[in-house]
């Protein structure tokens, strides 16, 4: 199954991917090895903590070959810019009973991050913006109950 992913996004996968083969792997080898020249494995806690790094960065390079491998990479500015909103776009939006206003854009599972306000496409506030337009109210369904929001903007940028 496709995974959409931004072209940013893509990049991002594919620096930590490299990352992760270039640097971290061989860094986690040299330590196994060092760890095992201090002698007994059985209560070496550094040996132990080195093989554990290694799983979780080999774990982690498989996760995002996988992700690699079945993205659908999206280029936000080639999108149609018919003003609805759709994968990739950047959203303002004004909550109709505080007037607090927020701009999330929304991306791919493996992109989300709220302190950078990239909102995943199957999160609640993203299922109710898709196919809205400028001025229509989206209702999120959050565990403290509905919230109204009025869309003010729909950017399609990088």
């Amino acid at each position: 199954m496709a995974v959409p992913v931004t072209l940013r996004g893509a990049e991002a996968l594919k620096n930590e991917l490299k990352q992760l083969k270039s640097v971290a792997r061989p860094e986690v080898v040299a330590a196994i090895a060092e760890a095992r020249a201090h002698g007994d494995l059985k209560e070496n806690a550094e040996y132990h903590a080195a093989k554990e790094q290694q799983s979780f960065i080999e774990g982690r390079i498989n996760q995002l070959e996988g992700v690699l491998a079945n993205a659908q990479v999206i280029d936000v500015s080639s999108l149609s810019q018919d003003g609805r909103v759709v994968f990739g776009v950047t959203v303002v939006l004004l909550n109709i009973h505080t007037e607090e206003e927020f701009t999330y854009q929304l991306v791919g599972d493996y992109e989300a991050d709220i302190k950078l306000n990239r909102v995943s496409i199957s999160s609640p506030i993203a299922r109710a913006l898709i196919g809205k337009e400028i001025d229509d109210i989206a209702t999120v369904k959050a565990p403290s109950g509905a919230i109204d929001y009025e869309i003010v903007a729909i950017r399609y940028e990088v």
